[in-house]
């Protein structure tokens, strides 16, 4: 390339950014300064590729009831410990059982420090509030603090979490307290 084709092509590329630079400045220009706040629509997170926005983990559950209870959401695998004015105290992951209860309202109704499971596993802190299937249903810590998936051709009613959300559990939950079971 000769010196005059390599200066042609510089200026070309000089003009090509200037102007580029000119219409994104007119293009800033035109846009509302209220775009994005407050009361003014702006692109949804989904539209703009971005995740929705992360649900705070103590919103307790819709349609979960009032007053004191245990809230255990199927869907979300997770248990609320909810006080008396319906604020969560305490929420925590779980690993579901093989057979679940149906959604709605039970009482706990036993209690056990440290047993075997209904999969062969010795638990703790075991809070039993409903039948599924003709299995008992209850909330329980595995001893050794495993949380397996359970086997699913067996017929299971242990809802296992970690041992301190077991012992928080256990202090929560005594016997006549209600448990919300929602989908």
């Amino acid at each position: 390339m000769s010196r005059s084709s390599s200066g042609i092509v510089a200026g070309l590329t000089a003009a090509a950014i200037a102007g580029v630079a000119f219409l994104a400045y007119q293009a800033s220009a035109s846009v509302p300064d209220t775009l994005g706040k407050n009361g003014t629509p702006s692109a949804s997170p989904t539209a703009s590729g971005s995740a929705a926005p992360k649900k705070d983990p103590l919103t307790v559950p819709a349609a979960s009831g009032t007053g004191e209870r245990v809230v255990y959401g199927l869907k979300d695998r997770r248990v609320w410990l909810v006080d008396k004015t319906n604020q969560a105290t305490r929420t925590f992951p779980v690993v579901p059982s093989t057979l679940n209860p149906a959604p709605g309202s039970y009482t706990v109704s036993s209690r056990s420090a440290q047993v075997q499971g209904s999969d062969g596993v010795l638990v703790e802190h075991v809070v039993r509030f409903a039948k599924a299937e003709g299995v008992t249903v209850g909330f329980s810590a595995a001893v050794d603090g495993s949380l397996p998936t359970p086997n699913p051709a067996l017929k299971t009613g242990g809802v296992r979490m970690k041992r301190a959300d077991g012992v928080a559990l256990w202090s929560f939950a005594t016997i006549n307290s209600t448990v919300v079971v929602v989908p």
